[in-house]
């Protein structure tokens, strides 16, 4: 007979208690497949407990499978020899899955922001003022295209600060940027060629690569895209970011923007995403104006994150259709839920509209002026930096270190490693990689502790000869 004590069930139910211990000798294989059970009512009597607990208990070990009953003979223990054997580990004992992830001294690949940078009673204060007063409209299904409130607000702060009028029926929200990629693939179609910077950010050639999509990769010269290769590549989409290209730095020139939309101007079919990713962050004069902000064709399509003006784990982005393909979005796409919750976007609306998010750019633009400033500053101080180039260091949150040394790319990475510093060199971003130049490192300095820059310093350079 089944004996069970219930003096440790803690919260559980009886019923509850029951059917764990019974399922725990099953899952133990101390009842054996085919092993008849007690009935019910012996059960109950033997274990002092009401015959309906024992029920509960038995109706639950049924319905996952654990037992069977037969009709008129009683319950029995199923085969389970096939499952797989649960962990009797408590889960917040097992080990992390991202236990084996390296940790380095210094990383100088992967934005983020330091919590003591992200305004947390700014953000907390109208959060509970959206709790407060807007809890009817926090429980209304989004537009497709994300609330009105926070379009409106994107909407200003596009024509403030850079130049971009367009009106809040234009723009599109979307929890990250390659959601939005996705739409612009639908909207546009499969059958286009797309045109991707070489070298440029490997995560688009792989989501373009992922939809089946046709892309060709088109080299760079010192004012950005090469429009005569472009040209000749036969592609009807352009996806660049001219205000600041990763990885290279190289900001497009006015004259150079106006080939490319004139380019774009000998086809209906042809279009260019222009990626604004940090355009915020140019640490040397005025931002740079976008190229939708000289579109007089209704050509480009303007894409931009809040990941990099808040935190990479704000997973908002937006973008600007020209008026034709936002008619042709209602009539074909709007099906789509807003993948971004209501409760994040009126907050981050209210953040906008109030001013919050120009401060905050500003003190972050003075802030990543004193990092970048520190990281040039150790650099220039080691005895080998003669033997090194600093390039592009006036326009968003990396620059380039080319390094004159005999060291492949894969063994300056290997090296830094082995110091505790994580690094990634241009060639990394090459679709081409006969094409590739190496030799030169990108310094990414915005998640870096200001104390550890000087060691940090020393021990990249101590990777690299």
């Amino acid at each position: 007979m089944l004996t069970y004590s219930f003096e440790n069930k803690g919260s559980d139910s009886l019923y509850e208690y029951l059917y764990k211990q019974i399922k725990n000798d099953i899952l133990s294989f101390n009842l054996s497949s085919g092993e008849k059970l007690p009935s019910k009512r012996a059960l109950a009597k033997h274990l002092n407990i009401s015959t309906i607990t024992v029920e509960n208990a038995y109706a639950q070990l049924m319905a996952e499978g654990y037992i069977y009953s037969v009709p008129k003979s009683g319950f029995y223990v199923s085969d389970i020899t096939n499952r797989k054997t649960e962990s009797s580990v408590p889960r917040s004992k097992k080990e992390s899955k991202d236990s084996s992830k390296p940790t380095y001294f210094a990383d100088f690949v992967n934005n983020s922001t330091k919590k003591e940078n992200f305004p947390f009673s700014t953000w907390n204060k109208l959060m509970r003022e959206i709790m407060s007063d807007y809890s009817e409209k926090l429980m209304v299904r989004s537009p497709s295209s994300g609330v009105i409130e926070l379009r409106e607000a994107i909407s200003d702060y596009l024509y403030q600060f850079r130049g971009i009028d367009v009106e809040p029926e234009q723009i599109i929200v979307g929890a990250g940027t390659e959601y939005l990629y996705g739409l612009i693939i639908q909207l546009l179609g499969r059958d286009k060629v797309y045109a991707i910077e070489e070298p440029g950010y490997q995560k688009i050639s792989k989501i373009y690569d992922a939809n089946r999509i046709s892309s060709v990769h088109i080299g760079l010269d010192n004012s950005g895209i090469d429009v005569y290769a472009l040209e000749k590549s036969g592609a009807d989409i352009l996806h660049i970011s001219p205000s600041h290209h990763f990885p290279t730095g190289i900001v497009t020139p006015i004259s150079r923007r106006y080939e490319l939309l004139s380019w774009a101007a000998k086809s209906q079919d042809r279009y260019i995403i222009e990626d604004d990713y940090d355009s915020e962050f140019r640490l040397l004069g005025k931002p740079i104006p976008s190229l939708q902000s000289i579109d007089a064709l209704d050509k480009v399509i303007y894409m931009n994150t809040f990941s990099k003006s808040l935190t990479s784990t704000i997973r908002i982005s937006y973008m600007v259709l020209p008026k034709t393909l936002i008619q042709k979005y209602n009539r074909e796409l709007n099906f789509y839920s807003c993948t971004v919750s209501n409760f994040e976007q009126y907050t981050l609306a209210k953040f906008i509209q109030s001013g919050y998010l120009e401060k905050h750019i500003n003190r972050m633009r003075n802030y990543y002026r004193t990092q970048r400033d520190t990281v040039l500053g150790c650099i220039k101080a080691q005895p080998d930096f003669s033997k090194t180039t600093i390039k592009e260091e006036n326009s968003g949150l990396h620059f380039l270190l080319e390094v004159k040394t005999n060291l492949s790319d894969q063994i300056l990475i290997e090296n830094a490693k082995k110091n505790g510093i994580h690094i990634s060199c241009l060639s990394e971003y090459y679709y081409h990689k006969e094409y590739a130049k190496e030799h030169t490192i990108i310094i990414n300095y915005s998640g870096l502790d200001k104390e550890d820059i000087p060691k940090a310093i020393s021990r990249l350079y101590s990777s690299l000869w």
